[in-house]
């Protein structure tokens, strides 16, 4: 790997990249940079322009605040923050030992990032997709260096969540494949390891439950306050699928299930009660309206 970064703030035996890059600075984006962050790695972010960049460094930044305040991490802030870094250069991923992209779930543009990340990395550096739905083996076959390519799929909110999702491509390093495990337990998180499918693991059974209670809506089975506390109150789900959807966003939802319809078949077809929704705005939290009212 390419030592000549400067020095990060983690542990000698920590597990983790020293220099760690994210393409995507949104949501996910920063908080996979968050997670990196806090456990000591050097970060760099990269968004398309200087504005995306700057409301990416306060995504970061903020989520920083706030781990420290909540007793979850105990850095110092400043010092934390002093290993952001964020731009709009492709070519300041040079010297990343890991990069992972977190751009939205768009074939076109993520095989457009993933080569654009792939020709700035030493050979040895490690590359990864946070996609929840694409092909990891597809997406590896634009790639010069498939081997050193795999899916690291977080979940939303990042911080919170304690699983990630590590996705093996049929070219990709065993390596690789080990060292992955060992990132997600250092970032104190779950690793689930899965060969690529439509739609892995979890996307595939989420979207399956949220697709079924859109459908009950949709039919007049139940409300979806009542549906989704069927799911909690009967199943034990911390979150019903329809306020997950909302959270996800109902936009994200409908790309996955027509994903996985054109793979997998009809019993993924998205409901009209979701493309309704997509194309009056309605896309969850984000725009305070989906299946539920978020209130700003």
């Amino acid at each position: 790997m390419n030592d000549s970064f400067p020095p990060s703030g983690l542990p000698a035996d920590s597990g983790l990249p020293a220099a760690v890059g994210v393409l995507g600075g949104g949501r996910m984006g920063a908080g996979i940079a968050h997670a990196f962050l806090v456990k000591g790695a050097d970060v760099l972010v990269i968004e398309r322009d200087e504005q995306s960049a700057e409301a990416a460094r306060e995504r970061v930044e903020s989520a920083a605040v706030k781990s420290i305040e909540r007793g979850v991490v105990d850095a110092n802030l400043d010092e934390m923050v002093s290993r952001l870094t964020v731009g709009v250069d492709y070519d300041a991923f040079a010297g990343r030992q890991l990069v992972v992209e977190a751009v939205p779930e768009d074939w076109d543009l993520k095989v457009t990032a993933l080569r654009g990340i792939e020709e700035r990395l030493a050979d040895d550096a490690y590359l990864a997709s946070n996609t929840s739905s694409l092909s990891v083996n597809g997406l590896a076959r634009e790639l010069k260096r498939p081997e050193n390519f795999l899916g690291l799929h977080f979940f939303n909110p990042v911080p919170a969540s304690t699983l990630i999702e590590v996705v093996l491509g049929e070219r990709t390093s065993p390596a690789l494949a080990t060292a992955a495990k060992g990132w997600v337990e250092a970032l104190g998180k779950t690793a689930v390891v899965v060969n690529d499918a439509p739609g892995f693991a979890s996307s595939r059974l989420g979207v399956a439950i949220a697709l079924e209670a859109m459908r009950m809506v949709e039919e007049g089975v139940a409300s979806a306050e009542d549906i989704d506390a069927a799911m909690v109150l009967g199943y034990k789900h911390p979150t019903g699928p329809l306020k997950t959807t909302d959270i996800v966003g109902l936009d994200v939802r409908l790309g996955i299930a027509e994903y996985l319809h054109s793979t997998l078949g009809e019993r993924f077809a998205p409901p009209q009660i979701l493309k309704d929704k997509v194309a009056r705005g309605e896309l969850g939290r984000k725009t305070g309206k989906g299946f539920f009212d978020w209130p700003s």
